[in-house]
């Protein structure tokens, strides 16, 4: 998607207060569970308007709060947010490019350069809602190898799983700040180093016996050959699974401690 443009210095993937956020992405949801899986924009502080019947909406653990004690328990953003909610984490997500082709373990029809976005770092502003949550990007080495990169609030320990006929899976502990301190918002900015979280792909440490003997039992060759262990070349899609709210999603070349553009700011309301 981006690989043959001129890439500036910030590249903003998703906004939920622009004019077609999810222009980039396609929508997946469980629709065995019509009450509790669902994606919708909708205002932070008010939660409002509410999901199409029959979804019902979590109550989020601040808002109740929000107009007598904000300073304990934290403010809101007074815009819209997307809301991404379900139980099956795996099955409600959204996912840019829409559609992953030629990609191991995937069926559809684009190129393994997926959105070819060559930034080292991806910032994320998201709020946590006391559920379980989780996300992923592919990332690819300058020798076309691809890896995906899973974090979660679930994963006690890194893992690096691998597959027959898949990419390699190296899965992250995440972790939001405790509910119990005094937080200024329940929004958190999460950022990430692309290139430096590349390099755990190739720590052996990682592989669990049970995955490396099923890896063992399922190759022709040596896996080893297809994990990403070169440089960083490019990050080749992105997936947000329930359950939180979205409000920005940005890639760029420089890290946290650096200005970003006042937009890109969390402001509570």
């Amino acid at each position: 998607m981006f690989s043959t443009a001129l890439q500036s210095s910030t590249v903003s993937l998703f906004s939920s207060t622009g004019s077609d956020p999810l222009a980039l992405f396609s929508v997946h949801k469980d629709d065995s569970l019509p009450v509790d899986s669902f994606v919708v924009l909708l205002h932070d502080r008010l939660s409002q308007p509410p999901p199409p019947a029959p979804a019902i909406l979590i109550t989020p653990q601040h808002s109740q709060y929000q107009d007598d004690n904000s300073e304990l328990y934290g403010y809101c953003l007074d815009q819209t947010v997307l809301h991404i909610q379900s139980p099956t984490i795996t099955t409600t997500y959204i996912q840019s490019p829409p559609v992953l082709n030629n990609l191991p373990g995937n069926s559809g029809s684009s190129s393994v350069d997926g959105l070819g976005i060559k930034h080292p770092w991806i910032h994320l502003q998201v709020r946590n809602l006391s559920k379980e949550w989780a996300f992923e990007v592919g990332i690819v080495d300058l020798s076309a190898r691809v890896g995906i990169l899973r974090l979660s609030t679930f994963q006690a320990q890194p893992r690096l799983k691998l597959s027959h006929n898949k990419p390699p899976v190296l899965h992250l502990p995440l972790s939001f700040p405790p509910t119990s301190s005094q937080l200024l918002t329940p929004w958190s900015t999460i950022a990430l180093h692309l290139p430096t979280v590349m390099a755990r792909f190739s720590t052996p440490s990682l592989i669990t016996d049970h995955d490396a003997e099923e890896c063992r039992g399922g190759w022709s060759s040596d896996p080893i050959r297809t994990i990403p262990m070169g440089g960083y070349s490019h990050l080749s899609h992105i997936r947000i699974y329930a359950t939180c709210r979205l409000r920005r999603i940005w890639f760029g070349d420089i890290g946290p401690s650096q200005k970003v553009p006042w937009e890109f700011e969390l402001y509570a309301g």
